[in-house]
């Protein structure tokens, strides 16, 4: 095991015998990397706050009151106070003879206390110097053979606007690693409902600082947990709640599983994705319960062999591919799999959305084995995606290629959505046992399937039919430039 693995190992065997002590981790700060010291010293951890004037005021959020946990005091001793001597004539008597000493009480011995819990400071109290654990002191090993792996307890993000000073966007993050494994049925709790507060959900570059007077939470808001450039990664058992923003991401990373993992946070808290995937390969995710405020599960650019399978979605946006291509780059995502899915209660089902003028192949992706139930959009192409009011028209877009297979259930708003380039269709859409019927839902309104320059064919009949989609192929060369970049 290396310098590194040693010490981000050992990372999650401090948090677990931590809280199993009483230790309080709120104040565990993210962003920074566990490593080994030089010399003989020992892993430490260390966490430090700073703060930043700046900003600006957002709408408000209300999120439930919560109550912090009651520390036990013990009662001091009463001495009582002799009287003084009065007036009216009356002189204190003599001190009467000493009596003989009484015997002790007969108690029963009480339980020991349980040890107090740290309460976070309030920010102006913070410590000006970070606080060091000694992680070996917790009984870590770093030996690369005992397994410091195991979380078991909860980590808990501080939720006060100094201690994140202007954001950070990683809360923890693994660097550069080879063989590590997350596992246990411990919680890693992003206390996201402060962040929600101040979010604007038409701001997406968060790139304000927070208001140091009115102690705004920063608007450059955390992933929760973040691999990044590492090989042969696991994720399993454990459960990430309410994160600021994204919940899990993989960046370049390659042979990832992720399973029996939970996350969850509410429907309408902004850009929460569950799982983020880019530019990673050879990834399976499977057995997996997702509910969260946006894309459940997230694959972006330089993406391919993704194998997704048994999971559970919603609420949320779906599975998505993309946004791929902003300011006019190139996004190539291949041999993607999604199979053996349920969908309650989202946005879309499964999407791929390209913003205009980008360039690229979306190639070898199949969706099969979809339940849906009531989703707004089970199928949807959008080469037009734009998450602002307006977006500026261009020619040029992302080539997609995909196949559907068994997409059933119900919907609430339309069964298909394929709007689809000028410049480079939709083509190779292949449509198998689709059936979907429409759900009555007051809030909406139903409408039959919409298609654009979208090309395919019908290998069986759908309910209800999609005749808007052009069988065959597009006419002339127009996919075959964007096929050639990937």
């Amino acid at each position: 095991m290396s310098l590194g693995q040693k010490g981000l190992a050992i990372l999650l065997t401090f948090v677990s015998l931590a809280l199993s002590s009483g230790v309080s981790i709120c104040d565990a700060r993210s962003g920074r990397h566990w490593r080994q010291k030089n010399g003989p010293s020992t892993t430490m951890f260390r966490r430090k706050g700073k703060g930043k004037n700046g900003g600006s005021s957002h709408r408000r959020y209300q999120p439930s009151p919560s109550t912090g946990p009651s520390v036990p005091v013990s009662p001091s001793p009463v001495v009582p106070t002799p009287s003084p001597g009065g007036g009216n004539g009356y002189t204190s008597p003599s001190p009467p003879p000493p009596l003989p000493p009484s015997p002790p009480p007969q108690v029963s011995p009480l339980p020991p206390p349980p040890p107090p819990q740290a309460l976070p400071l309030p920010p102006s109290e913070a410590p000006s110097q970070g606080t060091v654990f000694n992680v070996v002191a917790f009984g870590a090993k770093g030996d690369g053979v005992t397994d410091d792996t195991q979380l078991d307890g909860t980590i808990i993000a501080k939720t006060g606007a100094r201690a994140w000073g202007s954001g950070l966007l990683q809360w923890l993050e693994f660097t550069k690693l080879n063989g590590i494994t997350i596992q246990g049925s411990g919680v890693i709790n992003g206390r996201g409902q402060e962040w929600w507060a101040n979010s604007d959900p038409n701001d997406d570059d968060d790139m304000d600082a927070y208001n140091q007077e009115l102690e705004k939470m920063p608007q450059i808001k955390p992933t929760a947990l973040r691999f990044y450039g590492s090989s042969n990664v696991r994720v399993t058992g454990i459960s990430i709640v309410n994160s600021s923003q994204c919940h899990l991401k993989f960046n370049s990373c390659q042979g990832v599983m992720v399973h029996n993992l939970t996350i969850s946070s509410p429907e309408d808290s902004p850009n929460t994705d569950g799982i983020h995937l880019q530019n990673s390969k050879d990834i399976n995710i499977h057995h997996t319960n997702l509910a969260c405020g946006d894309d459940c599960i997230s694959i972006q650019t330089g993406c391919s062999d993704i194998n997704i399978h048994n999971v559970n979605c919603g609420p949320g946006h779906g599975i998505s591919i993309g946004g791929l291509g902003r300011y006019n780059t190139k996004a190539c995502v291949s041999n993607i799999t999604v199979r053996d899915v349920n969908m309650f209660r989202t946005m879309t089902g499964v999407r791929i959305k390209t913003w205009q003028g980008g360039s690229g192949l979306v190639q070898n992706i199949r969706f099969s084995n979809i339940q849906m139930s009531e989703v707004q959009t089970p199928i949807k192409i959008d080469q037009f995606y734009c998450d602002k009011t307006a977006c500026t028209n261009q020619t040029s877009a992302v080539a997609v290629c995909v196949q559907y297979e068994n997409i059933r259930g119900t919907f609430t708003i339309k069964p298909a959505h394929f709007a689809c380039s000028d410049s480079s269709p939709c083509s190779e859409i292949t449509l198998t046992g689709i059936q979907l019927k429409p759900l009555v839902v007051p809030q909406y309104h139903t409408c039959g399937p919409f298609c654009w320059q979208a090309f395919g064919e019908l290998s069986t009949p759908t309910v209800p039919p999609i005749p808007c989609l052009q069988l065959g192929k597009p006419g002339g060369n127009r996919v075959l430039p964007n096929h050639d970049v990937c």
